[in-house]
């Protein structure tokens, strides 16, 4: 049987078919400003982690920025993914995270060969100074929107928190864990934001007693720990009660998260196809070319003699 050309194949590559069905928990305080999302990856945070065999300080960054995308995401109305980049000067150059509007949720984080990495190095010493970027990407038909500011802060959590207190007009508090347990490596978020007066709150409460909401449920929720963000036995719901009972706490219908790479041999194969002759002849060794997905670590391999790929500039000719 003739093999299929990559641009026809959209075979996808032996990767795991995971869904966490409670990955996200939406939560509001009735009748306060306050709505969160307290987003528990479970087993997704150790398939998502182990695609890579980065030390451990970088896997906790790549799943603490996993879990606050999909926190984040699921705020939000969109089709198409959010994602958070990340850029720096540091041993971590570059770390790229995004979910998409149906939860399939991905992450790639590259660290500069030869790096030492402290055990105890925080986000702040990995990344350097740079930037971090918000995007929902919606795709052709619409442009991208999109925040950027300064990588500050010794956390990941500081460096969300900043964006939000200059680029956003409502307040945010954001806690982050990562580990690595008995059952593998997890990964949770609990993303909590400030609604405005207009936003469900009730006309009888004044904007003194919004404000002295907001600052409750803060101090209510720096009482988590990282062991209960990361516990499998405790439940979202036991969490989110233990922490705003007093607040008369809700939750609302829980959201999906999944593996979420989406690459392909189309996809891939379309890319190269953008190339010119030289180029791919560069790539080429023993006639093969080989294409890494970086989010889950698959190679496809291609043969040279299938990709047409564009004329070289020689191939064109001197202008007339």
């Amino acid at each position: 049987m003739t093999e299929l050309p990559a641009f026809l194949d959209s075979t996808r590559p032996q990767v795991p078919d995971l869904s966490v069905p409670r990955g996200v928990t939406p939560f509001y305080l009735p009748e306060r400003p306050v709505r969160g999302r307290l987003v528990r990856l479970g087993p997704l945070g150790a398939t998502l982690l182990s695609r890579h065999q980065h030390p451990a300080p970088v896997r906790a960054l790549l799943g603490q920025a996993l879990a606050l995308a999909a926190g984040l995401s699921t705020a939000l109305k969109f089709k198409g993914s959010f994602s958070i980049q990340i850029r720096g000067d540091g041993p971590v150059p570059m770390l790229v995270v995004d979910c998409t509007e149906a939860g399939a949720l991905r992450g790639y984080v590259r660290v500069e060969a030869g790096a030492e990495i402290p055990p105890e190095a925080t986000a702040r010493q990995l990344f350097g100074n740079g930037y971090i970027a918000f995007t929902v990407d919606q795709g052709l038909d619409k442009d991208p929107s999109q925040g950027i500011v300064a990588i500050e802060g010794e956390s990941l959590t500081e460096m969300a928190e900043y964006y939000f207190s200059t680029s956003e007009q409502l307040p945010a508090r954001i806690f982050l864990a990562a580990a690595q347990g008995e059952g593998g490596w997890r990964a949770s978020a609990l993303v909590m934001e400030r609604v405005a007066g207009a936003g469900g709150v009730g006309p009888e409460i004044s904007a003194g007693e919004q404000e002295e909401a907001w600052r409750t449920a803060c101090i209510l929720a720096e009482t988590v720990t990282q062991e209960e963000l990361l516990d499998d036995a405790l439940s979202p719901e036991r969490l989110l009660y233990r922490l705003f009972h007093g607040e008369g706490v809700a939750v609302s219908k829980p959201r999906a998260l999944s593996f979420g790479c989406r690459c392909s041999r189309q996809r891939l194969g379309g890319i190269l196809e953008g190339f010119n002759q030289e180029d791919l002849d560069h790539m080429a060794v023993e006639g093969q070319i080989v294409m890494t997905c970086e989010f889950c670590n698959f190679d496809f391999c291609f043969a040279r003699a299938d990709v047409a790929g564009r004329p070289s500039q020689t191939d064109l000719g001197a202008p007339e």
